[in-house]
């Protein structure tokens, strides 16, 4: 089990702590739904530094980029980040990713700690033009610093105008003390704020300082658990929930990100299913009566026959209703449809909704 630079940090909090990924991570501090709201009304900070980091570097970088990514990173400009996915060769997702220009030829890729090594030995089996590959995860930290004040209550920590950082852009700049960092607006809860990129050996100075700028803010540092609930409230898939080898991008609901302009990895088988409409989707659904769908659950038809499984689920803190994610058969799938969730013994009805859940 591996720690992060900030794990006795943590637990001198009295944080809850899980395995998760390989790493020892903090699931909670003070419960859930405190830190969840905390997010949404104020400012809360994440450890998430078990993500991983490459480098990809040199002339032939956006070259191995386009072919291992499903969006267009040819429209990166410096500055500039991306959501995108690896597509396998059978139809189905390596991995979802955040790719970041940094310099003209160099980017940097930012995946999911459980497939570390299994996206490093993908890109690496298609670089084949000479792209330098550099794998960063085990030196650098992760902080995710979200909610509405969060730029408010962070600005007098850097020489950067924080409110001028846009969704999907960032900063290479000063932050807390330390020179260099990556400041980066690609949140995952949907409430606003920011990520800080730095080295281990400065993330603990990064914290302390964090955690005293918002002290007038009522900053609280938040688990693993509540960021659950926050992007699922935003509709946002969960690599090894909602997409995984075996579900497409397309009938994931992201085909925003597949960008058919270009050749990448099953392009073109995924450009025909999109052509064709895939078979099933992903859907968000509320509960219409009370009970809490959890992922595994199955979804049924009136008649009590199953037609797909729930992949993320919860109570949500935000709306005071059951929410969640599944896959259903495409005649399912239009906003009103009505459904049922297997919970026990019971089928709760639930209805199709549009995501996000939550709007603020």
């Amino acid at each position: 089990m591996k720690n992060t630079a900030l794990s006795s940090t943590h637990e001198a909090l009295g944080a809850k702590m899980v395995p998760f990924a390989g790493y020892n991570m903090p699931v909670q501090y003070e419960g859930v739904t405190i830190e969840h709201e905390t997010v949404r009304k104020s400012v809360g900070v994440f450890d998430v530094s078990h993500m991983g980091e490459f480098l990809i570097e040199g002339p032939n970088a956006l070259n191995l980029i386009q072919k291992v990514s499903s969006n267009d990173a040819s429209k990166l400009t410096i500055g500039k980040a991306q959501y995108s996915c690896l597509p396998n060769d059978d139809g189905g997702i390596v991995d979802d990713l955040i790719i970041y220009r940094v310099k003209d030829d160099t980017y940097l890729l930012v995946v999911n700690a459980s497939n570390i090594e299994k996206d490093w030995n993908w890109i690496s089996s298609k670089n084949d033009v000479g792209a330098e590959m550099r794998d960063l995860s085990e030196d650098y930290s992760l902080l995710a610093i979200q909610g509405p004040k969060a730029v408010e209550a962070m600005q007098s920590l850097t020489s950067h105008d924080l409110s001028e950082i846009k969704f999907y852009n960032f900063e290479v700049g000063d932050f807390a003390g330390i020179e260099h960092v990556i400041i980066s607006a690609t949140g995952y809860t949907g409430s606003g704020g920011f990520e800080i990129y730095c080295k281990n050996s400065e993330v603990k100075q990064v914290w302390d300082k964090v955690m005293e700028a918002g002290k007038d803010y009522g900053i609280k540092p938040i688990g693993l658990a509540a960021r659950d609930t926050l992007r699922l409230e935003m509709g946002y898939c969960l690599y090894g929930n909602d997409i995984d080898d075996t579900t497409s991008p397309i009938e994931a609901g992201l085909s925003w990100i597949c960008k058919f302009n270009k050749a990448f990895t099953n392009s073109e088988a995924l450009e025909d299913e999109k052509r064709r409409t895939p078979e099933r989707k992903l859907v968000g659904f509320e509960l219409d009566d009370r009970g809490i769908p959890r992922q595994g659950y199955d979804i049924v038809d009136s008649q009590g026959k199953t037609i797909g499984n729930v992949t993320s689920g919860t109570m949500s803190p935000s709306l005071g209703k059951g929410i969640g994610l599944g896959y259903v058969p495409a005649v399912f799938s239009d906003v009103g449809s009505k459904i049922n969730i297997q919970i026990r013994k019971n089928a709760v009805p639930a209805t199709i909704v549009k995501l996000p859940f939550y709007k603020a």
